[in-house]
């Protein structure tokens, strides 16, 4: 499948899914919080697709408990070839966990980098209407870890971020993060301390998603009156405001109003 088959460039985030126990309370909560519908999806019982304005947004799985993972958030990576990603991140220190998977019409992958961070990657066609910064879809998806620097050189490698192709992804340190733009769009922001610090210790590594909303205080006490709890209080900056939420079984994710990161 060339990259013109494609609604996402290679190499760029192509899907979000949340991995719940608790698949009924999970879209009583985000129904709530982020006025969501759901459909059942394609692959199977145990899956929904969320819908915001008629569009897909993100996937639902009931899969934790029986996979033994923890619920959590999963950021998806588009790829031509998932054999040949799962052996990049073997080959530069990550771990392949699951996969490759044959799901629907293509493979997925569920891996972690060096620094153990959790990701995935997905051979196929993507769902039409879905694009990081677009409707309904998450604003943008950051890695918090240790090294930023040493992240953005793992997924460059793995991911071809910065080759020579039409639709290549640009690579940037700017304010402190490693930025991942396709042209005018920021896709993903690397965060790991500032230039020349050390790596720092406190931090467990992971993929993080955020959302937008139209009002993060209303978001905040939707996630309260649902059963969730506020991880970090909402912040106001110049370009707006944000908060870090936690749904009913622990999930986490940001509600915010800024146009990236």
């Amino acid at each position: 499948m060339s990259a013109t088959d494609r609604t996402v460039g290679l190499g760029q985030p192509c899907w979000v899914s949340l991995l719940t126990a608790d698949l009924a309370a999970a879209k009583d909560f985000y129904g709530a919080v982020l006025g969501w519908r759901f459909r059942t999806g394609s692959f199977g019982e145990g899956f929904v697709v969320a819908i915001s304005d008629g569009k897909p947004v993100a996937g639902l799985s009931d899969a934790a408990r029986r996979m033994g993972m923890a619920v959590s958030w999963t950021s998806y990576f588009a790829v031509a070839e998932a054999d040949t990603v799962a052996s990049r991140v073997r080959e530069r220190g990550g771990t392949v966990a699951v996969g490759p998977l044959a799901v629907g019409d293509g493979r997925v992958v569920l891996a972690a980098d060096p620094a153990g961070a959790v990701f995935g990657f997905w051979e196929g066609k993507n769902l039409p209407g879905w694009r990081i910064g677009s409707g309904g879809a998450p604003a943008w998806l950051e890695l918090r870890t240790r090294d930023a620097f040493a992240a953005a050189m793992f997924y460059g490698e793995i991911f071809d971020w910065a080759v020579d192709r039409p639709d290549r992804l640009e690579v940037r340190y700017e304010d402190d993060a490693v930025t991942v733009r396709s042209g005018e769009r920021t896709v993903a922001c690397l965060r790991g301390g500032a230039v020349e610090a050390d790596p720092d210790p406190r931090i467990r590594p992971r993929w993080h998603v955020f959302f937008r909303v139209d009002d993060v205080e209303k978001a905040v006490e939707a996630a309260l009156a649902a059963g969730g709890a506020v991880v970090s209080e909402p912040t106001h900056s110049r370009v707006g405001s944000e908060a870090t939420l936690r749904d009913r079984e622990g999930g986490l994710f940001t509600v915010t109003v800024k146009p990236g990161c």
